[in-house]
């Protein structure tokens, strides 16, 4: 069963900053192919007719973040870096597919310095002067937002649940590494409990038990600080009118 979100679109804007490439080999301003391409999400806000485009692309498994989503895969398995997807796109394919305008991705400390060290200045950039974790794909203008293994969710203060390492939290989905089912919903619990401007980690915990039909049993494979809430959760979905 797929679930998809409404409405089509919810996008948090960044002002998109002149960017520079930052790695520990180069530092210049970015003046290549992506110079007369708009950031994917000022793109989207500016026309709603692009809007509309996209999203149709986008749950047909297509459009431009899909492809940046499959080229970033490609790229990182080509320098050996592994990495889990996480965010909206781990929903999609474990079957709560929402829009979204942002790629989100784990890497251990290493594959980071590993991607900045290759992949920065060749095909990524970062979104602002000095950026170190969030970049933008050159191609397409999508952002992608790094999370690194070992770092809390939410306040980013330290909890009993972390990012943890791709090599070991994740399957393989279409081609694609995401994180597994548990421990996606353990992270969006654990930064919704914590950050009170991540409220929407919380719906989309809601969503996802809508969607594969979860239920108290899957409260075992959760850590324990975040099962009251989950369950919270799984009374309001069972409580509310069909």
């Amino acid at each position: 069963m797929v679930r998809y979100g409404t409405p089509v679109g919810s996008f948090v804007i960044d002002p998109l900053l002149k960017p520079t490439v930052d790695s520990p080999r180069l530092r210049f301003p970015y003046t290549g192919t992506m110079g007369a391409r708009r950031a994917y999400e000022d793109e989207l806000r500016a026309s709603l007719d692009a809007m509309l485009r996209e999203a149709g692309d986008y749950f047909a498994m297509g459009g431009r973040l899909h492809e940046t989503v499959r080229r970033l895969a490609s790229r990182l398995e080509a320098e050996g870096i592994t990495y889990a997807l996480l965010g909206a796109i781990a929903l999609g394919r474990h079957g709560y597919v929402r829009m979204t305008d942002d790629v989100d991705v784990l890497l251990t400390p290493q594959g980071l310095e590993r991607f900045r060290e290759q992949l920065v200045g060749r095909g990524y950039i970062g979104t602002h002067p000095g950026a170190t974790r969030s970049f933008r794909d050159t191609e397409s203008g999508v952002r992608v937002e790094i999370l690194v293994t070992g770092e809390y969710p939410g306040d980013g203060k330290p909890k009993a649940v972390a990012f943890p390492d791709p090599r070991t939290a994740a399957i393989e989905v279409e081609g694609l590494r995401i994180l597994t089912l548990p421990t996606l919903v353990e992270l969006k619990l654990a930064s919704g409990m914590s950050a009170p401007h991540r409220l929407r980690d919380l719906a989309d915990v809601q969503e996802i038990i809508k969607a594969r039909q979860l239920d108290d049993g899957f409260a075992a494979e959760l850590d324990q600080s975040v099962r009251p809430t989950y369950l919270d959760l799984l009374r309001a979905v069972q409580s509310a009118p069909s």
